[in-house]
């Protein structure tokens, strides 16, 4: 009996303390997603809708900068709609570039993806517990992510280009 009633209170103090991160949480998440609506409503929707537009033309562009801004602005899962301004063949691909970054991005700003925001929280608990700066982690974590999206998004669009071709015959 004693074993259930420890399980029952060790199950209810963990929600607790989800619930207690949670509201840590919580006034940040609405700042940062109040500060860019109110980006995109004084910039003006066409203007980023342009600069997405144009950042869909290059390879390189369209796996760093537009799944960078399709995430910040958009957040998951909305940054997927940025992929309207790439063409058809390259859709995988841009896909692929941003679904892969919505996880790097949530150091620097974690309104772009709230739910991965607990496992950064739980690798930043980590390295603070080795005095280290959490700070650094997440340029780090940003950085590599960039990196790892233009490798992949370049790599999908040849993968996807080759099978379209193969397909075509």
């Amino acid at each position: 009996m004693q074993q259930i009633a420890n399980f029952a209170e060790a199950f209810i103090k963990l929600f607790n303390l989800g619930g207690e991160n949670l509201m840590g949480i919580l006034p940040t998440l609405l700042v940062l997603i109040t500060l860019v609506n109110a980006i995109i409503a004084i910039v003006g929707q066409e203007r980023v809708d342009k600069l997405a537009a144009l950042a869909s033309k290059n390879v390189i562009t369209r796996y760093t900068i537009l799944p960078i801004l399709a995430v910040f602005f958009l957040t998951n899962p909305m940054c997927y709609n940025f992929g309207k301004f790439v063409e058809e063949k390259y859709k995988p691909a841009y896909y692929d570039a941003t679904v892969s970054f919505v996880h790097p991005i949530t150091g620097l700003f974690p309104h772009a993806n709230a739910g991965e925001l607990f496992v950064y929280q739980g690798i930043a608990a980590g390295i603070t517990a080795l005095g280290l700066s959490t700070g650094q982690l997440a340029v780090r974590y940003f950085l590599v992510g960039v990196v790892v999206i233009l490798i992949r998004g370049i790599v999908t669009e040849r993968i996807t280009v080759m099978l379209m071709k193969k397909q075509a015959k």
